[in-house]
C-alpha cells in the first residue's frame, strides 16, 4: 500500500509557471503548477489551441494523419480491453502489436490513439476525432469499473505478476504508460473529466502493486522497458497536487542508469535507446516539479552527449534500436535498422523541455533537424508510418500496414503528425519567441496579439511575420537565426533593413512598440555544407540549410514483391546494402567540389559520383526511391 508518511515533494516555490511538454506531455501546456522557477525565468510554449497551421506541407501531413486515425473503428480498438474485463465483444480485433495474443496490446488502441486524437482536437479543432476519443474513454471507463480495482489494460494482471517473478514478459508497464498518457491528454486537451478519474485509478493500482516490492527486486523489474511511467506520474502529480503520484514516480527511477549521467559519464553503449530516452524525460519533469538540479544536470548532459557523440545527420540515433558503439564511433553502423522513429519523437520532447529552461538556440536547431529529416517523410499518403529510417545506401522506406502492424512508431508518429504546431512559438512574460519556420498563425488572445507567419520554407529561404495588435504595445519578438544560415542574413521591419542582425546560432531580439499591420521579413540564406559520420571523417552527408540531402538511386521494390513487409516490422528479404556512392574527384569537406544547386526554389541538386551523376533531393521528399544519404569521399 502507499506510504502516506513519506515527505512531500510538491513544495511551494517563488512563483507558479505553466508546465510545457510535448507528446503526452504537451498535453499539460495549459496546466499551472508549483515549480521551482518563476514565470519570468522559463520559456513556455503556447498551447496548441492558440496556434493553427496554414497551407503547406505540415498542414497536409496533419490532415493525412487525421484521415488515418478516422479510419479506425472504436469497437475494434476496444476489443481486447473488453475481453480482459469480461465484457462481451464481437468486434474484429486489429492485428500486429494489437493482436489479442500480443503482450503489447492496448499500447496503441487505448494509448497512442487517445493521445493523437486529443492533440488533433486541440491543434486543429478536429471535433470528429475528439468525439472518437470520448467514445474510447467511455469504453475504457466501463472496463475499469467492471474490473473494480483501478486496473485497466488490454491484458490481465498476469503479465505484471510475471514481471515481478522474473518470468519472460514483453513490457507491461510500457503499455500501461501509453494508456495513462492518452487518458491524461483527453482530460487536459478536451476537458473529459472521466479520463482523469480513470487515470488516477490506474496510478493508484500501480502504486499499490509496486510499494510492497523490495528495492532489489524492483530494480530487476525495471530492466524491462516501462516507457514513460515516471513522466506520466509526475505529470499527474503536478496536475492533481497529490504527492502520492510523485512518490510512485520515484519507484521507477534506476540509479544504475541515472548516476553515471549525473557524473557526466557516457555508459550508454549496449542500452536500448527508446527504452532510456523516456527515463530522461521523466527526470527532466522531476526537475521542473521538485527543483532538484541533479535531474536537470542529468537531462542536459544526456541530451548533449547523444546529439554530439551518437547522432546521425538526420537528427536521430540508434542502431538496431540500441546504442551499439562507444561515443563518437559510428563508423560501420550504417544499415537498414538505423534511427528508430520513436527515438526521434522522444529526443524532440527532451529538446523542447531543455530549451524551455535555457533558451539555447542549439536545441531548436536540433529540433528543426529532426522535424524535417526524421518526421517529414516517415508518413506516406495513406497515413502509414515508418519504424526505422535506413541510412545505408540502396535501401528504401517501408511503412506499416493499415490494420496489421500498430508498431510503437505507428503510435508516436500518429502523435507527432497531430502536433506540428506545438513548438513554433514560445513566450516568456510578454516576449514572443519564433522558433520554427512553419506557415501558421499564433492567436494570443490574452495579449490581443496575432502573428501570422507566411512562408514556403524551405522552398524560400526565410519567412515573414505579420503582426496584428489590438493596441500599440511595447514588447520583444525573438527570432531564431539558425546556425546553418550565413552572415548575409537580413531582417526588415516594414520594408526597412535592420542595421545589425544577430549572428547565426542565436536569437535576434527586436524590441519596439508594435502596431497593427507591422511586418518582419527575415531572409535566411541557405548553403550547402557537409557533416561527417562520427568517427569517420571520410564518410559525409550533405545538407542544404537544415535539410539532409539524399541521392536518388532509382525505384524501390514493389509493395507486392519479395521485399514486402513481413512479421509486421521488416521486409521479407533485406538485400545487402550498396557501397556508398563515391565522389568523382579528390575532395575535402567542401561540397562545392561535387554537389551543385540546380534550383534553390525547387530544392533540386546534382552530384558528381565517381562513375555517374546523381539527382539529389531533400531526404523528406524521398518516397518510393532507393536512396543514399552518406557519401564516401576520395582522399
Amino acid at each position: 500500500m502507499f506510504h502516506q508518511s513519506r515527505r512531500s515533494f510538491l513544495k511551494t516555490s517563488a512563483g507558479a509557471a505553466g508546465l510545457s511538454l510535448i507528446g503526452e506531455s504537451a498535453l499539460l501546456n495549459t496546466l499551472s503548477a508549483q515549480v521551482h522557477e518563476t514565470s519570468s525565468d522559463r520559456l513556455t510554449p503556447f498551447p496548441l489551441s492558440s496556434v493553427r497551421l496554414a497551407s503547406g506541407v505540415f498542414q497536409q501531413q496533419e490532415e493525412i494523419n487525421a484521415r488515418y486515425l478516422d479510419s479506425l473503428a472504436v469497437d475494434r480498438l476496444l476489443h481486447s480491453f473488453r475481453v480482459t474485463a469480461g465484457i462481451s465483444s464481437s468486434a474484429k480485433p486489429y492485428q500486429g502489436w494489437e493482436s489479442p495474443t500480443c503482450e503489447l496490446r492496448g499500447h496503441f488502441n487505448g494509448g497512442h490513439f487517445l493521445s493523437a486524437v486529443a492533440l488533433a482536437s486541440a491543434g486543429s479543432g478536429n471535433s470528429v476525432l475528439k468525439d472518437r476519443g470520448n467514445e474510447i474513454v467511455a469504453g475504457l471507463g466501463a472496463c475499469q469499473k467492471k474490473i473494480g480495482t483501478g486496473y485497466l489494460s488490454a491484458y490481465p494482471t498476469d503479465l505484471f505478476e510475471h514481471l515481478a517473478e522474473g518470468k519472460q514478459v514483453w513490457a507491461p508497464f510500457y503499455t500501461y504508460h501509453k494508456i495513462m498518457a492518452g487518458l491524461l491528454g483527453m482530460y487536459v486537451l478536451t476537458g473529459n473529466t472521466d479520463a482523469l478519474e480513470i487515470t488516477e485509478g490506474m496510478a493508484r493500482w500501480a502504486g499499490d502493486f509496486l510499494w510492497p516490492i523490495g528495492t532489489e527486486q524492483r530494480q530487476r523489474m525495471l530492466r524491462n522497458e516501462y516507457g514513460g511511467m515516471n513522466e506520466v506520474l509526475v505529470n499527474l502529480a503536478a496536475l492533481t497536487k497529490k504527492d502520492r503520484y510523485l512518490e510512485t514516480a520515484r519507484l521507477f527511477e534506476q540509479p544504475s542508469f541515472l548516476d553515471p549521467l549525473a557524473e557526466r559519464r557516457d555508459e550508454l553503449q549496449g542500452l536500448h535507446a527508446n527504452t532510456h530516452v523516456p527515463k530522461i524525460i521523466g527526470a527532466a519533469r522531476m526537475y521542473e516539479v521538485t527543483g532538484d538540479r541533479r535531474y536537470r544536470q542529468i537531462a542536459e548532459y544526456f541530451l548533449e552527449e547523444v546529439l554530439t557523440a551518437r547522432n546521425y545527420v538526420i537528427g536521430n540515433t540508434s542502431v538496431e534500436e540500441f546504442w551499439r558503439t562507444p561515443p563518437g564511433q559510428l563508423e560501420g553502423t550504417l544499415q537498414w535498422k538505423n534511427a528508430e522513429c520513436c527515438v526521434a519523437y522522444n529526443l524532440m520532447k527532451l529538446e523542447r523541455l531543455v530549451f524551455g529552461w535555457t533558451g539555447d538556440v542549439r536545441w531548436m536547431d536540433a529540433y528543426e533537424r529532426a522535424l524535417f529529416n526524421c518526421r517529414l517523410g516517415t508518413q506516406n499518403g495513406q497515413g502509414l508510418k515508418q519504424y526505422f529510417l535506413p541510412l545505408a545506401a540502396g535501401y528504401w522506406r517501408a511503412f506499416h500496414t493499415p490494420e496489421e502492424s500498430f508498431w510503437c512508431c505507428t503510435g508516436t508518429g500518429a502523435e507527432e503528425f497531430a502536433k506540428f504546431a506545438d513548438t513554433i512559438y514560445f513566450h516568456r512574460g510578454s516576449d514572443v519567441y519564433v522558433n520554427q519556420f512553419l506557415a501558421s498563425t499564433l492567436d494570443w488572445k490574452e495579449e490581443g496579439l496575432t502573428i501570422e507567419q507566411v512562408t514556403q520554407f524551405p522552398f524560400e529561404p526565410g519567412t515573414t511575420l505579420r503582426v496584428k495588435s489590438s493596441r500599440p504595445t511595447a514588447r520583444t519578438i525573438h527570432v531564431r537565426m539558425p546556425s546553418w544560415t550565413t552572415t548575409e542574413a537580413e531582417v526588415k521591419i516594414n520594408g526597412r533593413s535592420l542595421e545589425v542582425v544577430a549572428d547565426p546560432g542565436s536569437y535576434l531580439a527586436i524590441h519596439r512598440v508594435w502596431h497593427d499591420g507591422d511586418a518582419i521579413s527575415i531572409h535566411l540564406p541557405m548553403q550547402l555544407w557537409t557533416e561527417a559520420l562520427a568517427g569517420d571523417d571520410s564518410v559525409r552527408a550533405a545538407l542544404y540549410g537544415p535539410l539532409a540531402l539524399a541521392a536518388d538511386l532509382g525505384s524501390g521494390p514493389s509493395p507486392d514483391g519479395p521485399n514486402r513487409l513481413i512479421n509486421d516490422t521488416f521486409p521479407k528479404q533485406i538485400p545487402a546494402a550498396d557501397p556508398l556512392p563515391r565522389v568523382a574527384e579528390k575532395s575535402d569537406a567542401d561540397t562545392t567540389q561535387w554537389i551543385h544547386v540546380e534550383s534553390p526554389s525547387e530544392l533540386r541538386f546534382r552530384a558528381n559520383g565517381e562513375t555517374t551523376k546523381f539527382n539529389i533531393l531533400p531526404l523528406y521528399q524521398i518516397s518510393n526511391q532507393r536512396y543514399a544519404v552518406y557519401w564516401q569521399l576520395r582522399g
